[in-house]
Formats: structure tokens, sequence, C-alpha cells
């Protein structure tokens, strides 16, 4: 029981990871504890427009575990055009000591769900990733493309990056937002 404990006390550390997006109405940075938790719900009112039958169970527990080695790594704004190999070998790294700290093996079904997502081969893959993608995108546009305008991120630099997962793992919702991501650009909510 105490291995368990100790477990969710050290998941507990992802609540101090600040992410570059600001939760509506609020004057602070949401954490990726929140993050996580938003795009488990975003994926699980999704799953009527996955392009074909997912397992909404191991999607949602991707997107629970998906961002666990950021404890140990920090947050990197998902724009970010470099470094990324060096950032999942740390991230490996971490969930590897986080998901062992669990008794008996139990680590080992979190820490597949962790490379399930970060492999993208399987539809549920396909489909926790453009729920990770849009949240953000998500939160852009309701707060008139705060992150975009603070961080410098342009329209084709955001539309490089979350436009393939998205389209690729629901279509509907990349329809959705493409006109949307339009819009913002008319109206100047993306940064040079």
């Amino acid at each position: 029981m105490q291995a368990i404990v100790d477990f969710i006390l050290e998941l507990d550390r992802l609540k101090g990871v600040t992410r570059k997006t600001r939760p509506l109405g609020l004057d602070r940075q949401e954490n990726s504890a929140e993050h996580s938790w938003q795009i488990a719900m975003l994926a699980a009112s999704l799953q009527p427009y996955a392009p074909q039958p997912v397992d909404i169970h191991r999607v949602i527990g991707m997107l629970l575990v998906h961002d666990i080695g950021e404890i140990e790594t920090g947050d990197t704004i998902v724009y970010a055009e470099e470094g990324w190999e060096e950032r999942k070998a740390a991230e490996l790294a971490a969930v590897t000591r986080i998901f062992g700290l669990l008794p008996d093996g139990q680590g080992a079904r979190f820490l597949a769900l962790w490379q399930e997502f970060e492999d993208g081969d399987t539809a549920e893959a396909r489909f926790a990733h453009a729920a990770d993608r849009a949240m953000p995108v998500l939160l852009n546009l309701a707060n008139n493309g705060q992150s975009w305008r603070e961080n410098g991120i342009s329209h084709e630099r955001v539309i490089k990056r979350i436009g393939p997962p998205i389209s690729e793992g629901c279509p509907a919702l990349w329809t959705y937002l493409e006109a949307r991501l339009e819009h913002a650009r008319q109206q100047g909510w993306f940064g040079a």
C-alpha cells in the first residue's frame, strides 16, 4: 500500500508543472495535471467522431499518463521546433522511474500506455494525439490567441504542428478547428 501512496504523491508534482496557456477566466498558467484531465474529458466527449472505433479506456489512460515525465522535464510548448529527441529520452527516463515506484511491476501497464502514445501507431494513440494537440488550440481560440501572441507563434507554425495529428486522429475536429484558426488569423491572434 505504501508504494502506491508514494506513487500517487509523486504524481501530485504534476500540478506544479506550468504550461503556456491560461485557463479560461483565470490570470495564471494552467498546469499539466489540469491539461491531462481536460484532454481525457475531451477525448471521451469526442469518441463518436473517431474515424474508426477506439477503446476509449485506453485513450483516456494514455492521456492521463502522457505528460507524467514532465514532473522531471517540465513542459515544452507544443510549437517548439528543436530538441524533441533529447526531451523524449529524458521523459522516458522519468516515467520509467516514476512508474517503477509501483510494486510488483504494476507500473508496466502505465509505461506501455505512455509508449503507445509516444509511438502513435494505433487508432487509440492517434485519437489521443488529436485531443492533446487540440486542447491548447481551443483555449487559445477562447482566449483571443493568448499564448500564441505571448510566445510569438505564427498561424503557419500552428497549422504545421497541429494540423496533421488532428486531421489524422479526428478529421471532424480538424474540420471544425481549421475554419476557426483562419478566423483567428484574420483577427490577428497570432504572434510574428
